[in-house]
């Protein structure tokens, strides 16, 4: 299982997507020292309270924190590694927007190794209806700053739009393949309440993709992502080869630990045989107020059930393609998963399994919150 993670948040954009249900605020004029300072803090007071453990991963989150500089990433990542320690191999992902191609080569030299790209569409219609500020030119020429850093490229795109076609995606896909990246994470778009989608939904301004149109276009994906070489290695994530996978990732779908640190930013840590889930305050000021006051910028700290642990764990790890290891959610819950549910559904080709591990098959992966709810109801 993967190492330590670190999360952290940086929530300012320069503007809000519609689809966006994240915590972010649009981005001022104001100074980031005193946010900067308080995430150094913060990763300081996780520290004395977990105890020191190296780093495998760093990855920067939002928001927008492509639209920090590379000076002030350097500070960051210098204070994880004065509160932690990093691996000699640690993988620091920014997660950027094309708009700030400008600052990539700057960023990679304060120590970011990975970019992931909100390319989200190649097709310009489709940006301005998702309330992106680039268009697809600039998206490319985005791909192309990150490439010439020489560290790993990975770009997000974003289907089951309104309006779009099997045929359309297809076509986009295989453009975005063709690119010379090695990693893809391929969303299927969630209406989330709150979101300016969803008051437009309520108000018959915009329709959503059918069920039976989702699927086409998730089977057709899976198909054109494998014949590029790209491994569905979890639902929505594609990788060239292993070493393209997501370490930041694959610690949130394996149940290992990660410090969440910045406005709103969660975390899970394993601390005396007990699962902590930690919760920072969302308002930036609120957040520096709390770390101010207590040292770690948390509005809630709280040790998970052994049923809670397990059951998170059961709906991430069946999303990856190795599955769910058997005997991390035993450790979790206490005992193993019901034999009959699996067995059900295996009938119902769903699932598949050994004495190690539990995984989905092509069928289950379409369902995969349902087969997670069904075994989570037999198994507690």
């Amino acid at each position: 299982m993967s190492g330590l993670g670190i999360y952290v948040h940086w929530p300012y954009c320069s503007a809000i997507c519609p689809y966006c249900d994240f915590n972010v605020y649009r981005a001022g004029r104001g100074d980031n020292a005193p946010l900067l300072a308080a995430i150094e803090a913060d990763l300081a007071g996780h520290a004395a309270r977990f105890g020191r453990r190296e780093v495998a991963s760093v990855f920067f989150g939002g928001g927008t924190p492509s639209l920090l500089q590379g000076q002030e990433i350097a500070r960051l990542l210098e204070a994880a590694r004065q509160a932690f320690g990093l691996t000699p191999d640690c993988e620091v992902t920014l997660e950027a927007n094309p708009e700030d191609g400008a600052l990539f080569a700057e960023q990679a030299q304060a120590g970011v190794n990975r970019f992931s790209i909100g390319v989200q569409a190649l097709e310009d219609p489709a940006l301005k209806a998702l309330g992106r500020k680039h268009n697809a030119a600039a998206a490319l020429e985005a791909v192309s700053a990150a490439c010439a850093t020489h560290k790993r490229v990975s770009l997000d795109l974003i289907y089951a739009r309104e309006g779009q076609s099997v045929d359309a995606w297809r076509r986009e896909l295989e453009q975005a393949l063709s690119l010379p990246v090695e990693h893809l994470s391929l969303y299927q778009l969630t209406i989330e309440p709150g979101t300016a989608f969803a008051r437009r939904l309520e108000r018959q301004q915009m329709q959503a993709v059918d069920d039976e149109l989702a699927a086409a276009l998730y089977e057709v994906t899976q198909i054109i992502a494998a014949a590029a070489g790209f491994e569905a290695y979890e639902i929505s994530n594609h990788a060239r080869s292993r070493v393209a996978r997501s370490v930041h990732n694959l610690i949130y779908w394996q149940g290992g630990d990660w410090i969440g640190v910045g406005p709103g930013a969660h975390g899970r840590i394993t601390s005396h045989r007990r699962r902590i889930a930690t919760q920072a305050q969302a308002r930036p000021g609120d957040y520096i107020d709390a770390v101010a006051e207590h040292g770690v910028g948390w509005i809630s700290e709280a040790a998970l059930t052994a049923q809670e642990a397990a059951d998170e764990l059961l709906l991430l790890g069946l999303r990856i393609s190795e599955g769910l290891d058997r005997a991390r959610y035993a450790a979790f819950a206490g005992r193993d998963l019901d034999g009959g549910a699996l067995d059900w559904l295996r009938r119902c080709a769903l699932v598949d399994f050994d004495d190690a591990r539990v995984w989905l098959t092509p069928k289950g992966r379409i369902l995969a919150n349902k087969v997670a709810t069904e075994l989570s109801f037999a198994s507690s």
